[in-house]
């Protein structure tokens, strides 16, 4: 039997390599050589062993951000070959080999060989722009500026919006002006924050709206800068318990907000594609933010660094 690395969540931040079987493409699916995986802040509670999880984890779980070649290729696919680089979506890439569906993958671009591609987060940032609805000429505000805040910025640059970017790191202050935003500031104080938004766009607020962080304080922001008629864009991944909203607020400004998270397969898929253009295109660029990078048997040090977030860190991915 044929054997690979893969790591395995133990809880409580314990994470173990463990040699298992190498999985076998089904009927529809390819089997991918993982280059590496990016490390996903969604993933954090499975780390810390929340008590709603049961351990250990599958091997390889809950991994899904990777990219890699395809090395084997199961019956009834057509569409694609050995030697193929593309980005996956599944659920177990924190391993050296994962399968996924045929229509769960899209290729690589040309000339970036040897360069870390974590699709499925850009495709998230793919979905979240479409929804937002933005168009050249408006003044978008994007609170939280982790990785997908960066991209997100990105986006709305070169859509032609006016950029006003929102968090509590100046580090992360700096990324977001080297992404296009034209105005930042911090969110220590959510209130100061909020008004000097306001300030800047006299009093309007901004008619898109991006809360990208998941955090209270960053829905309470994003709240507070919406303008009326506008757009509120919830992507941040809000995992830690209920919320307070200001529902008089979202009433007097009839706010439209939307959630942007994607659970049809399609559409991640679509955004996925397009994902791969965009950065073929320069509209979206990944690999300035991928700051730091770890061995696989060095998993646990990444997601310490992602809760601990020192200075320059913005997103971690993992080498195969």
């Amino acid at each position: 039997m044929s054997m690979m690395q893969a790591a395995v969540f133990q809880g409580d931040g314990k994470v173990e390599v463990a040699r298992v079987a190498l999985p076998e493409p089904e009927v529809g699916q390819v089997r991918v050589r993982l280059h590496g995986c990016g490390v996903c802040a969604s993933n954090m509670p499975v780390w810390a062993g929340k008590p709603w999880f049961e351990y250990p984890f599958d091997p390889g779980a809950p991994g899904h951000e990777g990219w890699g070649e395809i090395d084997a290729v199961g019956d009834g696919v057509e569409d694609w070959r050995v030697g193929d680089r593309v980005a996956l979506l599944s659920g177990k890439a924190y391993a050296e080999y994962d399968v996924a569906d045929a229509g769960a993958l899209a290729r690589l671009p040309e000339g970036l060989d040897g360069s870390p591609l974590p699709g499925e987060p850009l495709a998230c940032a793919m979905n979240i722009f479409r929804r937002s609805d933005i168009r050249a000429g408006q003044t978008v505000a994007v609170v939280g500026v982790g990785f997908i805040g960066a991209l997100l910025i990105q986006l709305a640059t070169h859509a032609g919006a006016q950029v006003i970017a929102l968090s509590r790191r100046p580090f992360a202050l700096d990324v977001a002006r080297r992404c296009g935003a034209t105005a930042t500031f911090g969110t220590e104080d959510w209130y100061a924050a909020i008004g000097a938004v306001n300030e800047l766009t006299g009093g309007a607020g901004c008619p898109r709206v991006i809360e990208a962080a998941g955090e209270q304080a960053t829905l309470t922001i994003a709240s507070g800068v919406s303008g009326e008629g506008g757009r509120l864009v919830i992507a941040g991944y809000h995992q830690d318990g209920p919320r307070e909203v200001d529902m008089q607020q979202w009433n007097w400004r009839g706010l439209d907000v939307i959630n942007a998270h994607e659970r049809d397969p399609e559409v991640a898929a679509r955004g996925l594609r397009e994902a791969m253009v965009a950065v073929a295109e320069g509209r979206l660029d990944p690999a300035p933010l991928l700051t730091h990078r770890y061995p696989l048997d060095r998993l646990g040090d990444a997601f310490t660094a992602m809760q601990q977030r020192p200075d320059g860190f913005l997103k971690a991915t993992v080498s195969l």
